[in-house]
């Protein structure tokens, strides 16, 4: 008797729920009233510009390191242009109505994905196209620049009993820098934040400051999986100018034909002399002006270039033949 009532009880109880659901899904009655439509319509129109929205703002993160913001524009043209177009004639007042505020759901996803990228895009970029100021006329014809990394490659950080890092100069650094301020137009980048800390340390580098004509920060490096890339092509400098000279300068930089990688600095050697054993080097290609230093940099690739570079010059001494080579090679 007792289960008979249960399946009863469960009979009534699936009535009534497909009853209620015919009556509230389905919509059995074949002409509702143009309210009910109405509103029917603008709660699915409503959920459809929601989801948009959500997929958009989803979706900008990918397509920031997919396209460039020129193609981000041209593909959301047609978004917005689609957006805009009347309805259809014979349509219910109500109808258009609610089409007409999904259209405009529609455009302003459009306008405020393009923003949001943009946005992205002020974060992944430099700050802007040209990191450093033109060069007077004079200094354009030969001046070369040398960019150099403060972390391991100028400086590195010990661990001192305040719970705190601190800045130590590398063996040699001074030196090579005042070698070097008089030869070359010298750039120091970093990948810190902290423009006091920056600060700091370059006057502790160059304290009457006529060694470091300029210091580049995070914000003028291109950050591109997880990482923080040093873009040459924005510097405002002819590239076949421009050394990278650093511990990372493969890892780190998008011009690799520019790149002169030497020893990292982790920590205190008093037997360090790697700065000062690029001297000689560098003091050559400044001299010699070469058109494009990029070829000369490729023929050292793989080698050490301070040991390499005392070879080819003894080289050079003794073969005559040898140097006219190398003088035709580097353009002079």
């Amino acid at each position: 008797m007792l289960s008979r009532m249960r399946v009863l009880r469960s009979k009534r109880v699936g009535e009534f729920l497909l009853s209620f659901c015919r009556h509230r899904f389905l919509c059995t009655n074949l002409n509702p009233p143009a309210a009910a439509s109405s509103l029917r319509i603008g709660s699915y129109l409503k959920y459809a510009a929601v989801s948009a929205l959500t997929g958009s703002t989803a979706f900008t993160a990918y397509v920031s390191y997919a396209y460039s913001l020129d193609e981000i524009e041209e593909k959301t043209k047609s978004i917005r242009e689609s957006a805009k177009y009347t309805t259809a004639s014979g349509a219910g007042d109500n109808e258009c109505t609610a089409l007409g505020k999904f259209q405009h759901e529609l455009y302003s996803t459009a306008i405020s994905g393009s923003h949001h990228l943009s946005r992205i895009n002020s974060y992944t970029e430099p700050w802007k196209d040209k990191l450093l100021p033109d060069l007077s006329p004079d200094e354009g014809k030969h001046v070369y620049t040398l960019v150099l990394d403060l972390d391991e490659t100028l400086i590195y950080y010990e661990w001192m009993r305040l719970d705190w890092w601190e800045p130590v100069k590398r063996p040699g650094v001074v030196d090579f820098l005042e070698h070097l301020s008089g030869l070359y137009e010298i750039v120091v980048y970093t990948d810190a934040e902290n423009q006091g800390h920056v600060k700091k340390v370059i006057n502790r580098l160059d304290p009457t400051k006529r060694c470091i004509r300029y210091t580049l920060s995070r914000v003028a490096t291109k950050y591109r999986d997880g990482k923080h890339f040093r873009d040459l092509s924005k510097l405002n400098r002819d590239p076949a100018k421009v050394i990278y000279l650093s511990a990372h300068a493969l890892e780190n930089c998008l011009q690799p034909e520019n790149c002169v990688p030497i020893k990292p600095c982790e920590g205190f050697d008093k037997d360090d002399t790697t700065l000062l054993d690029f001297i000689p080097f560098l003091k050559c290609v400044a001299r010699q002006r070469p058109t494009d230093i990029r070829p000369i940099l490729q023929s050292y690739r793989g080698c050490d270039i301070p040991t390499e570079f005392i070879k080819r010059n003894k080289r050079s001494k003794e073969d005559k033949s040898y140097w006219r080579k190398l003088t035709q090679m580097i353009g002079v």
